[in-house]
């Protein structure tokens, strides 16, 4: 009987164990460009202009702290603003910040539009820019989707990967916490039994 309670906390263990080993420590901020991440390390960040400072915690609050837009270099919020797509296997590229999530595929790797309204195929293996980029031999990719053709994702690079496993962080936590409410309902159940063997 002891058995299923042993494994299912084993596997709850292992579970742990696996997202904690994928966790990215660095937490670096979207958009900004990787020789940028140092400058946003510290607690209290000056703006790139000298015009003010902000706390860490205010990067990409889609709140405009700084005129030039360092503060938000993932969101729309500053005119000014600059977005820095990686395009893993293809040539980086800044963006103005206006086009962070607007619907439309502007880096190949699709970075720019995380918030989820739409799912941008990631375009940068096969060399393609976010204004032409064509999937499955010639059909354009339009804020809607594709024309005529089903878009498909072509290969996976490291920093598809990476971000693949730090989107599962959530629905694993999810997960753990459900399985242990099932794991304490289950302890609860067994005491309550063993009580009413016991007062009998």
């Amino acid at each position: 009987m002891e058995t299923p309670n042993f494994v299912l906390l084993l596997n709850v263990w292992f579970i742990l164990d696996f997202n904690l080993a994928f966790t990215d420590s660095s937490n670096v901020p979207i958009g900004i460009h990787p020789l940028d991440e140092k400058y946003f390390v510290s607690e209290v960040i000056k703006c790139k202009d000298g015009s003010n400072s902000f706390t860490r915690d205010r990067i990409n609050d889609e709140f405009c702290d700084c005129v030039d837009g360092t503060d938000e270099p993932g969101t729309s919020a500053c005119p000014a603003g600059k977005f820095y797509c990686r395009n893993a296997g293809s040539a980086p590229r800044f963006l103005f910040s206006s086009r962070v999530n607007d619907q439309i595929c502007d880096c190949c790797d699709g970075s720019d539009e995380y918030d989820g309204s739409i799912i941008c195929p990631n375009t940068c293996v096969m060399g393609g820019h976010a204004e032409y980029r064509t999937i499955n031999y010639g059909s354009r990719v339009t804020r809607f989707g594709s024309a005529g053709t089903k878009p498909h994702r072509v290969g996976l690079t490291g920093e598809d990967t990476i971000q693949k496993l730090q989107g599962l962080k959530t629905v694993t936590i999810v997960q753990v916490i459900l399985i242990a409410f099932l794991v304490f309902l289950c302890l609860c159940r067994r005491r309550a039994k063993s009580r009413r063997r016991n007062s009998r």
